[in-house]
């Protein structure tokens, strides 16, 4: 028996199990859940046709984008904006906490005008630099506006025109408030008071700095999941992971034995590095995403399979256990890069046509595809390797076969 090699085999072994002990816990917390694991809010907006404005490509385009700012703006943990067919937007909350006033934001025009007391709009909320909610005097909330260059000399002279008359400050339709000018106001900044709150001034002022939406935006649908509904989802996913990875190592250790164990260290290995991959790129979790990864698990091993299953072959044929070893690594390598790109062009297809959890499940699929390639082609065969040369045993029964090489040489002379 070689020591050397037995030592690195069950040092890297024992490294692998000890590091998926202490860090799977942290490393499955640490990524970033799906509405439908921590609950939270799933509304579908539509664009809907007025007399003054049609819904067209570009219009539902600039939608979403003005969406994605007013929800960014919100501070919500990795929430879901994309165009569904012509004219709707799909948006999911997780986490959020007051879903009405997140959904009657979202919805909200936000046309902001100043208008003169003739009626006339001289100011748009495109002449506006930034909208921030402050505290004045006798702690009422306003929004305190910043024009830009063009805008600020649009007021100085709106006021200069206006003054002991009111100007009205309309948002959607509606006078949020109509001030008497006092005097000219240089230095483009204004006040809109009228809030009840600071959340409602800052909500405001959130409109007002991601912009007027270019269309009417109607609320189609809104589905909430509860973070009951969602807890137990996860526990039951996790569940049927731990599970399937259970029934997966039983069966590598009952038809591979010391081949079986190599395979179980490398898949303990491979969960760790998928969950650190895709902690990395931020990915969000989903049911959809769990489902991938069990998945993913299952096409690792199969992976291990095909090697194995050559490499039992190869001692079949009354090869030793070094030479079974590589010859079977080299023929299998070729069947498991063929299966694996197909089942990346089939990730790539649901990524590309799919929506929400339907790309969350592609994207752990073709992450779990790739490393599973690494972790067999790499992980496996250099721990296999280890044992193999510790002549820890030679006898082929240990490595999943059940042919010796006497009866197998026999066999190949008949």
């Amino acid at each position: 028996m070689r020591w050397n090699e037995l030592g690195k085999f069950i040092i890297i072994a024992l490294a692998i199990i000890g590091g998926f002990c202490v860090y799977i816990q942290p490393l499955s917390n640490s990524i970033k859940q799906g509405l439908d694991l921590q609950g939270g809010t799933h509304v579908v907006l539509q664009a809907v046709d007025t007399p003054e404005l049609k819904v067209d490509d570009d219009a539902v385009n600039r939608s979403v984008k003005i969406i994605e700012r007013r929800v960014n703006e919100l501070g919500l943990t990795e929430p879901v904006i994309q165009r569904q067919g012509k004219d709707r937007i799909i948006v999911e909350l997780p986490g959020v906490k007051d879903p009405e006033k997140a959904i009657a934001m979202l919805g909200r025009t936000a046309m902001l005008n100043f208008k003169d007391m003739d009626g006339n709009t001289v100011l748009t909320g495109s002449d506006l630099k930034d909208a921030r909610a402050q505290i004045i005097n006798g702690g009422q909330a306003v929004v305190a506006l910043e024009f830009n260059e063009e805008g600020g000399k649009k007021f100085a002279n709106l006021t200069a025109r206006n003054i002991g008359r009111q100007i009205a400050i309309v948002l959607d339709g509606d006078v949020l408030t109509a001030p008497v000018v006092q005097e000219a106001i240089t230095g483009g900044h204004a006040q809109i008071s009228g809030s009840h709150s600071v959340e409602e001034a800052e909500h405001l002022a959130i409109l007002l700095r991601s912009g007027s939406l270019p269309v009417k935006i109607e609320v189609l649908e809104n589905r909430t999941v509860g973070p009951t509904l969602g807890q137990d989802s996860k526990e039951a996913s996790m569940k049927a992971f731990g599970i399937g990875v259970a029934g997966v190592f039983v069966f590598m250790l009952l038809f591979y034995r010391l081949a079986g164990v190599v395979a179980d260290v490398a898949l303990l290995l491979y969960v760790m590095l998928l969950l650190l991959v895709m902690r990395y790129l931020g990915a969000v979790l989903t049911l959809p995403g769990i489902a991938g990864i069990i998945l993913s698990v299952g096409m690792a091993v199969d992976a291990n399979v095909l090697i194995f299953e050559r490499f039992k072959e190869e001692i079949r044929h009354g090869k030793t256990l070094r030479s079974a070893m590589d010859a079977g690594f080299g023929r299998a390598i070729i069947t498991i890069f063929d299966s694996n790109i197909t089942t990346l062009m089939a990730a790539a297809v649901l990524f590309y046509l799919g929506t929400g959890p339907i790309r969350g499940f592609a994207v752990t699929l073709a992450l779990g595809v790739v490393l599973s390639m690494f972790t067999a082609v790499t992980v496996t065969k250099y721990l296999l390797r280890f044992l193999i040369y510790s002549k820890l045993t030679e006898n082929p029964i240990m490595y999943g076969t059940s042919t010796s090489k006497f009866n197998t040489t026999k066999e190949v002379q008949k």
